[in-house]
């Protein structure tokens, strides 16, 4: 390896639903975190690695920060808090806008108290015109030195190579963390979780707040086909006959939308059963958090 090279730790921040976690799939190149139009999809730190000649990025998707309405949000908050000060370089990613609203002024409070360089990444180009870009540039300029300022469209693939060639800059001097073969850090359990989590999501729409949780209660491999047995958790008996819908049919959607993506992060097939439980008001029980994967005590 040469001496050149570099290794470090790169976070996203930014309010829910600015894309965060379709960036960093997009620039590992891989499907790791869940992508949803729901707020406060990502609920745990994410560790996703990109790996190249020139060095190795360690991304960090953190749950977008909010104002937290429980324990579970309270958790949300901290990790996303807490990541800020353990990076080697931040990325901020906003919508494109003149108008910067209460939630970015409050994490451009968070982000002047920290002695770390911040890329502001201006997210949803496509969405925009090309000329309006410099005035979405010049509000946010005004308001803080940005070591970098780079316009992508996570969606379309834009730009992204300009941003990775900006966080290099950034890093320091040292061997990679992972090897090259190395995607993420986190257990292939809860990569699958968050799979249902999410085509759960997509599925139900605005039939159900976010307040479900996915267990995997049983993941084998036999051969050619990996069983697996998953439980929805849901916090009303209201909610239950929803995710399961007439006669199955929405647990069924569920879990045939799962079942592919599943079957392309194991490259083999999956036989899937999904059950669902009630749990009432889980979100803001620290046992039941920390059954699901979620750690409040770890982050007090």
């Amino acid at each position: 390896m040469s001496d050149q090279y570099k290794s470090g730790f790169a976070v996203l921040i930014g309010r829910p639903n600015v894309g965060k976690s379709t960036l960093m799939n997009r620039l590992i190149g891989q499907k790791i975190a869940i992508t949803s139009s729901k707020p406060q999809t990502t609920r745990n730190r994410i560790q996703t690695v990109y790996t190249s000649e020139e060095g190795q990025i360690v991304f960090i998707d953190t749950p977008g920060i909010h104002k937290a309405k429980n324990r579970l949000g309270d958790y949300m908050v901290k990790i996303a808090h807490r990541s800020l000060t353990e990076v080697d370089v931040i990325l901020w990613l906003v919508e494109p806008s003149n108008f910067i609203g209460a939630g970015e002024q409050h994490i451009l409070e968070q982000l002047r108290k920290v002695n770390v360089p911040v890329i502001l990444v201006i997210n949803k180009i496509d969405t925009v015109k090309k000329e309006e870009l410099f005035g979405f540039i010049d509000t946010y300029r005004k308001e803080m030195d940005f070591a970098e300022i780079v316009p992508v469209s996570a969606l379309k693939n834009d730009n992204t190579n300009e941003l990775i060639k900006c966080i290099m800059k950034y890093l320091p001097y040292g061997p990679a963390f992972y090897d090259e073969d190395t995607i993420t850090d986190q257990p292939m359990r809860q990569i699958v979780a968050e799979l249902i989590r999410e085509k759960a999501l997509r599925c139900l729409e605005e039939e159900i707040p976010h307040g479900i949780a996915v267990t995997i209660e049983k993941m084998k491999n036999r051969g050619k086909i990996t069983d697996i047995d998953a439980t929805i958790i849901c916090e009303r008996d209201s909610h239950k006959g929803i995710i399961i819908g007439k006669q199955g049919s929405m647990l069924k959607k569920i879990g045939s939308n799962a079942r592919n993506d599943i079957e392309k992060l194991l490259e083999s097939k999956v036989n899937l059963q999904l059950w669902v439980k009630v749990k009432k008001d889980w979100r803001d029980s620290d046992f039941l958090l920390k059954n699901f994967g979620y750690n409040p005590s770890e982050d007090e």
